[in-house]
């Protein structure tokens, strides 16, 4: 179990280097806010969704369906990541054949999932002049992660949490916290949105369930009912793998063998000698990395997307923010530009 599971006894031995931690990551923050650390902002605006809390949350799924509310608007939309895990150290953008080990698992999935224009950096400052220089008519640009990156300029700030909460309320390592909560909630965050079932305080909610089907490497669907009754082998290389696989036996599957691996595991160093002749389940995001593996590698892997939902409340929220930005960004355009916002 880990340590910010309980306020035990380890949680008490950490609790002076969390104190610590705290006056650290508020004497950052101050200096970004006064203007003594630099940070750059951009004439567009800058959506940033990130975690409070260690460990995934859900952000990814946020950062695919914001996209695509302001894609259904009209609005070119970019992406910025640091592409957690990427070999490739400088600004890449992220194309469909660009290898995942270069993009990093969860930038390509945006890329799959939207099409938007994705960009890479180890400083999203950088990824964001890339993405202006290769689309300079890009309205927004969202930020996958990076709350606690300052030194890029924000307009929206946005923080995801699942059914942990904030934990035993500590920050690290003594808990989950990256930063004090509900102390950073006032300086700064704007809209709060829960990706779990039963959220811990007030926020937004969103709705997630498993597609009807899965989706096989070249593309062909196959109906999560067609697998019923059949031996399965279950993985998962995410934040909390248990939860995929009690969602795939909610939908009556039988699952043989569950393999849990770390977020954002690299497949490539696996023989996957465990999957050998076995029908795999996986998420979207360890298709990304096991579809592109050779076929004589690769394992029958079927990925089962995610049907992820923020509540209707939700954006029309985040609407309400980005119309005086947005309004603004149109006074930019040329005359003929033809989109008027709602």
């Amino acid at each position: 179990m880990k340590a910010w599971h309980t306020r035990g006894w380890l949680a008490c031995l950490l609790w002076p280097v969390a104190q610590i931690h705290g006056l650290a990551v508020r004497l950052r923050l101050a200096l970004y806010r006064h203007g003594l650390l630099a940070s750059e902002g951009f004439s567009i605006p800058v959506i940033v969704v990130g975690n409070v809390v260690a460990g995934g949350a859900g952000k990814t799924p946020l950062v695919i369906a914001l996209v695509k509310h302001l894609q259904a608007q009209g609005w070119p939309v970019g992406v910025v990541s640091r592409g957690h895990g990427r070999s490739a150290q400088h600004s890449l953008e992220v194309r469909p054949e660009t290898p995942v080990d270069q993009s990093g698992d969860e930038p390509a999935l945006i890329k799959r999932a939207t099409g938007a224009a994705v960009f890479v950096a180890k400083r999203r400052v950088e990824a964001v002049h890339a993405l202006l220089a290769a689309y300079p008519d890009t309205a927004v640009v969202v930020a996958d992660d990076g709350l606690q990156h300052y030194a890029l300029r924000r307009d929206i700030e946005i923080a995801v949490f699942d059914d942990r909460g904030v934990g035993n309320g500590w920050l690290l390592p003594a808990g989950p916290l990256r930063e004090p909560w509900p102390e950073r909630k006032r300086q700064g965050i704007d809209l709060v949105l829960h990706t779990g079932q039963e959220p811990a305080f007030e926020g937004f909610t969103s709705s997630r369930q498993l597609a009807d089907h899965a989706v096989a490497a070249g593309g062909s669907q196959v109906a999560l009912t067609a697998l019923r009754g059949q031996p399965l082998v279950a993985l998962a290389g995410i934040a909390s793998p248990e939860t995929f696989f009690a969602m795939l036996r909610a939908r009556g599957l039988t699952l043989e063998k569950t393999i849990s691996l770390p977020d954002h595991h690299d497949f490539e160093s696996d023989k996957l000698e465990a999957c050998a002749g076995k029908m795999v389940l996986c998420t979207e995001k360890d298709a990304v990395k096991l579809f592109s593996m050779p076929g004589r590698v690769r394992p029958d892997v079927l990925a089962v997307p995610l049907a992820f939902s923020p509540e209707p409340a939700f954006f029309a929220a985040l609407d309400e923010l980005l119309a005086p930005l947005l309004a603004s960004r149109l006074s930019q355009l040329p005359s003929d530009h033809g989109h008027k916002i709602t």
